[in-house]
């Protein structure tokens, strides 16, 4: 039988990021994708111009149709624009006690703007933290969890993972793919105190929209498959990697782009 994950997470109107990148991102690593919605968005290529949350009545019912049916191998979380969402979300899975749980914390634009008030922030560090096997911050969020500055090198990156680390999850992956290497650089640092350095060349496209949301699907979906957490780690930032070089094939929209999920499978002509 095929394996199934869940994305927990937001929709995004333009395909490129939230649940609709999850979905794409379980089906081109052939894993069964569920959803459950948590806030509905209008958005483009160009930016968000609305978002309407979900009520929590309702992102309850989702999450207890899905594990009442499905036997879930992995949970993506990724957007819970509310502290009250992610103690729903936080107290459903512990119920269900939920195995291989990546949360991408999305919590800051690019820009560096936060995106969660401080009481959203601190639920994600008290309920949802404990219960992730890793967790995904870029550089931006792993500041705001942790209340430095902006990471500047692999050194700083490492500390803030180790500072992650105490709020409880298994592992965190630090992106550094913000960052203004030739390469981007990401560490995962584990429990163990074990640190793997994950290296990929800087790809030049402004077609980068919903990668951190990829990333954090195509780890869960590895994890759903059995891959060990590195590898599984490993191979997402591979098949990122991948789909961020030929992003620039799609051609769609007149912003930042999607990634092309579906590169190993079919390239527009």
């Amino acid at each position: 039988m095929i394996p199934v994950a869940v994305t927990i997470a937001g929709s995004d109107s333009g395909g490129g990021a939230g649940i609709q990148a999850d979905l794409k991102t379980f089906a081109a690593n052939e894993v069964f994708g569920t959803s459950v919605i948590t806030a509905l968005t209008a958005q483009n290529t160009q930016g968000v111009s609305a978002i309407h949350d979900v009520p929590l009545v309702f992102i309850a019912a989702q999450i207890e149709s899905i594990f009442s049916d499905f036997d879930i191998a992995a949970v993506k979380i990724g957007m819970l624009s509310r502290a009250e969402t992610i103690r729903v979300v936080a107290a459903e899975l512990r119920r269900r006690q939920a195995k291989h749980i990546v949360l991408d914390p999305v919590m800051v634009a690019t820009s560096g703007d936060r995106l969660l008030a401080e009481d959203a922030i601190v639920a994600l560090r008290t309920e949802l933290m404990p219960l992730a096997e890793i967790v995904t911050p870029n550089l931006h969020e792993a500041a705001a969890l942790t209340g430095q500055p902006l990471a500047g090198s692999e050194r700083e990156m490492e500390a803030q993972a180790r500072a992650i680390l105490a709020f409880g999850p298994g592992a965190v992956l630090i992106k550094g793919g913000h960052g203004t290497s030739d390469e981007a650089v990401d560490l995962l640092v584990d429990r163990s105190g074990a640190v793997t350095r994950l290296v990929a060349r800087r790809i030049a496209t402004k077609n980068t929209h919903g990668t951190g949301c990829t990333l954090s699907s195509a780890i869960a979906a590895n994890l759903a498959k059995g891959d060990s957490l590195t590898d599984a780690v490993r191979a997402a930032k591979d098949y990122v990697t991948a789909a961020i070089a030929a992003a620039d094939q799609l051609g769609v929209g007149h912003g930042h782009g999607p990634l092309n999920h579906f590169y190993k499978t079919w390239s527009p002509s």
